[in-house]
């Protein structure tokens, strides 16, 4: 998996037992609340049930997340719940002092495949992110972003600084930027389990901040190598609760992921 810190610090090992692996958690993917990301605990899950499905892709991935992970060892399960023909379906858990912490479902193909039934329609409802060239934009310092060690990893870049660095929160809670991993690393299918989930929540731009319950993504390509073009856009804010819908558009302009998720609303 080579030396990049994401495929080191999601790294499992197999124990033995059927499905059973170990992994070791790192605090080099804290969220602003200074627990471990959730993207981060996710990828780790669909890493080891890529292990036992038979096809190569990942399509679609739902996470859980039941309680807030911490760097250290985990234990990771993973099963196959059905295979069919064309798409395979599998389960996988991550726990930490015998307490669940992530519990994920996942739907694996393999990506490109134009099989009976798909005979290459395309309908596209939308555009990529209209954003200057990563040269010209900028980014916000690390350093604002506290607790948040995950943003050492994964470089940002804006037309703008946002509102909330500003202290001038927009009001508006959406935005669009530039994202990738800060080693180089390009990203793959397996990362953008993370990368959907790495960046501030657009309720920063309301004066809140907020934390996932549950997240969902759908895998639609495999980017092409560069920088991602990306936008997080939030609705509705009511009970407590948001949700924040996300596009990446690989640097050929294709749509390689969506994510929405729900999160509880937290102070600022």
């Amino acid at each position: 998996m080579g030396d990049f810190a994401f495929d080191e610090d999601s790294r499992i090992v197999a124990t033995g037992a059927e499905g059973a692996f170990t992994a070791e958690l790192t605090s080099r993917w804290n969220g602003t609340a200074g627990a471990v990301n959730g993207g981060y605990m996710l990828a780790t899950c669909i890493r080891a049930l890529a292990l036992d499905v038979p096809f190569p892709d990942p399509i679609v991935v739902s996470g859980f997340f039941l309680r807030p992970g911490t760097a250290g060892s985990a234990a990771v399960r993973a099963a196959v719940i059905r295979s069919g023909r064309t798409t395979a379906f599998g389960e996988s858990a991550l726990s930490q002092d015998g307490k669940e912490v992530v519990r994920a479902t996942a739907a694996f193909a393999k990506l490109g495949d134009t099989g009976a039934g798909r005979d290459g329609l395309v309908f596209l409802d939308g555009t990529p992110p209209g954003l200057p060239p990563p040269a010209e934009c900028v980014g916000v310092p690390v350093a604002s972003f506290g607790l948040a060690s995950i943003a050492e990893r994964i470089e940002f870049r804006s037309a703008e600084l946002p509102g909330w660095f500003r202290g001038e929160p927009s009001g508006r809670p959406a935005s669009e930027f530039w994202m990738r991993f800060a080693d180089s690393r390009e990203a793959d299918l397996l990362s953008l389990l993370l990368l959907v989930d790495s960046t501030a929540p657009s309720v920063l731009e309301l004066g809140a901040g907020s934390t996932t319950i549950q997240l969902t993504v759908h895998l639609r390509a495999h980017p092409a190598p560069g920088w991602l073009a990306c936008r997080a856009t939030t609705r509705f804010v009511s009970n407590g609760y948001h949700e924040e819908d996300f596009e990446v558009w690989d640097s050929a302009g294709t749509l390689v992921a969506q994510s929405r998720q729900l999160a509880l609303i937290l102070p600022s």
